[in-house]
């Protein structure tokens, strides 16, 4: 819990004046004062804590010691800090201009692309500003006028007053006007692309740089409608919601609220003063002040006068989350509904032989190809989740080793977010499918089991209260990998007597195989089950799977054992004597509760929908 107050970056761009100084208190030293950072994370001005036991640390330098979860929940799905706050002097006019979207600006820019509103806190008579175009115009049009310098005539300007409210989203073109002053939040974001500058020079005397391709290529060419969807906020989209907070010291001088998990609260003060409170924490403010109070502060309340915008992220309306399943022979790639249903799905072979950079960008490719022709805009997609066999370090994105697809010490995080602008997080593939299961599975009943997934070898993931179960060191658990004979069957692992070596797809034929002297099938061990030959094997099979399910009970206490993996579809004809194993040799017995034994339900989905939900 922290109450922060910021000191801002400051930027003395040709067009500014001196307001910020001298009626907001901005400490500053030049002559021109454009625009106050007065809330960034952003490496061309970040704004520096002045308070407390972090003051002197930049707010990004503060997030990065604290972790993400002072943010909120509702910041996951950004990968740094989601908006930058302004306050802006214009004592000449903006150069006219226009903002890409986040997948033009990541692609061709490697940074997110803008959407901002502005409140405007003081107009001169007269003072407008630029706001779309009066009519559609084209592309050639558009062009020319550039060209000849008559852009000017077919814009829409727009008289504003103090109080007023535009929203600008990313490819409108725009720009403010001199005599105005504006607070604005946006995305933390500073790409911006200038097609028309008055004939203005910078302080080398040169013109400044246009950047008239990449308008044409962002800029939308219709007049924008302005509309009442943000009431009753004064500003309401997937980046940020913007509240307006009056305390006039007479009929309202105080407000309590309450700081969630789910996300930070920014307050910027465009006038008065007092102070904010929060768990024995107090700090007084004025006008042009910016707090921040982290995710989770809980109560709060602020006492005063004031005039303040108060900024949170919401929700991600209409989410998809993309789950990738990196096998040895296959990549499977589904699209995520906030239902957890696939809505589409991309599978094709993992070449093994042309290594962990290639499967890597491969992957990349296919995700956004998929997002493109289910026409899901980057922006609705709010995470990619990735599932891959071996060892894994979940903190750092890290694959340490996989044998499967022969991998090793891949920072599979790092390369894949290079092209995909959402937050990316890995995980094991067996714990990806217990998750799955768990939220959208036959394990959607329960919040602690632990699934073991029987197939060529024996993997497994432990998930307790709805979580993937990591340690306290990485590599998260091998429920394949425990001893269940002393000095017994040799394992791939290198050790003797694992239960992979007993349970194992491969263990279960190579002993049927033996009993009935020729090759069998999983289907063909299955029919001939009452053949006293396999019947021996089966309950030897079983057995050996009950000692390791009986281990993980008397260790973890799970609510459910889920059975997956290539026996799934087979573990049916086990689950009545495994439940009498349980019941003879889990501690406590017949005496207390011992865990269901379900099926898996979902096959090879499990792992994408658990990756989808890291």
């Amino acid at each position: 819990m922290a109450i922060l107050k910021l000191k801002p970056a400051c930027k003395d761009y040709l067009w500014g004046g001196h307001r910020l100084v001298d009626e907001f208190d901005v400490e500053y030293d030049g002559d021109v004062l454009a625009e106050a950072w007065v809330l960034s994370c952003h490496p061309d001005g970040p704004s520096v804590i002045v308070n407390g036991e972090y003051a002197g640390k930049t707010l990004k330098e503060y997030i990065d010691e604290k972790g993400m979860e002072v943010l909120g929940t509702h910041c996951r799905r950004f990968r740094e800090f989601p908006i930058l706050t302004k306050f802006i002097d214009a004592k000449d006019n903006l150069s006219i201009q226009v903002h890409p979207s986040n997948k033009y600006a990541l692609k061709n820019e490697n940074q997110y692309g803008k959407t901002e509103m502005w409140y405007v806190l003081d107009a001169e008579p007269g003072a407008f500003l630029y706001y779309g175009f009066k009519e559609e115009i084209s592309r050639e049009e558009f062009a020319r006028r550039i060209k000849d310098n008559t852009i000017l005539e077919v814009l829409n300007a727009v008289e504003v007053s103090k109080g007023d409210v535009l929203f600008i989203e990313s490819g409108t073109l725009h720009a403010i006007g001199k005599g105005l002053l504006i607070a604005e939040i946006q995305q933390n974001s500073n790409v911006t692309y200038r097609i028309y500058d008055y004939g203005r020079v910078g302080k080398d005397g040169k013109k400044r740089d246009l950047h008239i391709e990449k308008a044409l290529a962002v800029t939308n060419r219709v007049p924008i409608m302005k509309s009442g969807e943000s009431y009753p906020h004064v500003a309401d989209c997937d980046y940020f919601t913007v509240d307006k907070l009056n305390l006039d010291g007479r009929l309202l001088n105080r407000m309590q609220g309450t700081v969630l998990d789910d996300s930070f609260l920014s307050v910027l003060i465009l006038d008065g003063s007092g102070t904010i409170s929060s768990h024995g924490e107090k700090i007084e403010y004025k006008k042009g002040d910016s707090v921040l109070i982290t995710a989770g502060s809980g109560d709060w309340q602020i006492e005063g006068t004031c005039d303040a915008l108060l900024t949170t992220i919401r929700e991600k309306a209409s989410p998809v989350r993309v789950g990738v399943n990196i096998g040895s022979s296959e990549t499977q790639i589904g699209l995520v509904d906030d239902q957890n249903r696939i809505f589409a799905l991309k599978k094709y072979e993992t070449v093994i032989y042309e290594g962990a950079e290639r499967i890597i960008e491969r992957a990349a490719d296919e995700i956004l190809r998929l997002l493109a022709e289910y026409d899901v805009p980057l922006d609705q997609c709010v995470g990619v989740g990735v599932a891959v066999p071996g060892t894994i370090d979940r903190r750092q994105g890290k694959v340490l080793y996989s044998n499967n697809i022969r991998w090793e010490d891949v920072s599979l995080r790092e390369q894949l977010g290079r092209v995909i602008p959402c937050p990316v997080r890995i995980a094991n593939n067996a714990d990806c499918a217990a998750l799955g299961e768990t939220v959208a599975g036959a394990g959607r009943d329960y919040s602690d089991l632990v699934m073991f997934t029987l197939g060529n070898g024996v993997g497994g993931g432990i998930v307790i209260s709805g979580e993937i179960f990591e340690g306290g060191i990485m590599g998260g658990s091998e429920v394949g990998h425990m001893v269940i004979r002393a000095n017994g069957r040799p394992c791939t692992c290198g050790r003797k007597g694992c239960l992979e070596s007993y349970v194992s797809m491969h263990a279960l034929l190579q002993d049927a195989s033996e009993a009935m002297g020729r090759d069998m099938t999983i289907q063909e061990v299955f029919d001939m089950k009452d053949d006293d030959r396999i019947r021996r094997v089966l309950h030897e099979y079983t057995e050996a799977l009950g000692t390791g399910i009986v281990n993980i009970v008397n260790m973890f206490r799970p609510q459910a054992i889920l059975l997956g993996g290539m026996m799934s579809d087979y573990a049916p004809a086990l689950i009545n004597e495994l439940t009498m194993i349980m019941k003879d040799q889990c501690f406590g017995g017949r005496h207390g509760m011992i865990p269901d034994i379900i099926c898996a339900k979902l096959g090879q989905e499990a792992a994408i929908i658990g990756a989808a939900n890291l």
